[in-house]
């Protein structure tokens, strides 16, 4: 591993030129700054800005990585991993994809924690290392030093869906997420599975795919209330989108649930205030969970098999009965 020494040799500088440059001080030259910057980037130097990896190689902090701030249960995650983190030695850094490559180093922080389908399974594969474990929050992965943490997407899908089916209910839309994301995946093959066994069809022209947000929800809506043929429940893979489908709803005098039943996954503050049926996902443990894991496997402890964390449905006033 390259050395602040190191910089200095190949810039033809003195250390302490090298320290004042890092250290953000303006008494070095433009010119001169940046040659050392880029001599660092190319000897892949990049101290620790706490100071306590230079000298051993390793740190007390970890890395939380995500990204989207429009998702509020990303909160409860991070209250979570706070909660566990306070209980040891070691500290958090919270930062952004755009960011957080820089800082997966050992000398760095000493393990991530990973919510981000933006952050590439060829990072983490390059990254993870016995010195260097990751938890991973939104895929599965097999890799010797990445703990998989993943909601258990299915089950629940399948009794809600199935529970819909219960109380009435033939004529289905669907709102998925990314598809290349697990969750919306198997979110989408319980929903088609439940449909499947019960002998009931679903239109391709049912189904639309969103993003997560809540804008993508209310376009959704309004595309379905476009086409003249409303579903009798709406299903989205997440609560952000199935609130914004109630609000396109609402404005144009269409009663949830009377007219049409809407459901979400995640049961977000805002989820339950508003009456929505969802299910509802420990994301508290599940930041926890994650913290401890990867806390542990620093400390040697090393456990990569995949957990599945449980969710239930929990049935409010956005689906009434048909029957």
């Amino acid at each position: 591993m390259a050395g602040i020494k190191d910089v200095a040799k190949a810039a033809g500088v003195s250390f302490s030129t090298v320290s004042n440059v890092l250290n953000g001080k303006k008494n070095v030259g433009e010119e001169t700054r940046s040659r050392i910057l880029k001599i660092c980037e190319e000897l892949e130097y990049y101290p620790n800005a706490a100071g306590r990896g230079l000298k051993r190689g390793n740190s007390n902090i970890i890395l939380f990585n995500f990204s989207d701030f429009d998702r509020t249960f990303y909160l409860k995650i991070i209250n979570g991993i706070n909660d566990y983190v306070n209980r040891t030695e070691f500290d958090l850094m919270i930062c952004t994809i755009k960011s957080c490559e820089k800082f997966m180093r050992n000398n760095m922080t000493s393990g991530c924690i990973t919510l981000d389908m933006g952050m590439k399974n060829e990072v983490l594969f390059k990254t993870a290392k016995e010195n260097y474990p990751i938890v991973v929050l939104d895929r599965v992965v097999e890799n010797p030093f990445i703990k998989c943490i993943v909601v258990n997407n299915y089950d629940p899908m399948k009794e809600l869906v199935q529970g819909l089916v219960d109380r009435g209910y033939r004529k289905f839309g669907f709102i998925g997420g990314p598809e290349q994301t697990n969750d919306t995946q198997e979110r989408y093959q319980a929903f088609l599975d439940v449909l499947v066994e019960n002998h009931i069809y679903f239109p391709s022209k049912n189904y639309f795919s969103g993003d997560y947000r809540e804008k993508s929800g209310f376009t959704a809506a309004t595309i379905f209330m476009l086409s003249g043929e409303l579903p009798e429940a709406l299903v989205c893979v997440n609560d952000n989108m199935a609130l914004g489908a109630i609000k396109a709803l609402s404005q144009n005098g269409i009663r949830v649930p009377e007219d049409i039943a809407v459901t979400g996954f995640d049961n977000s503050d805002l989820a339950e205030a508003m009456g929505l049926t969802t299910v509802d996902i420990p994301n508290y443990e599940r930041g926890y969970l994650a913290a401890q894991y990867l806390i542990e496997n620093i400390m040697g402890k090393r456990n990569v098999d995949l957990f599945k964390i449980s969710a239930q449905v929990r049935w409010r006033e956005t689906v009434s009965s048909k029957k």
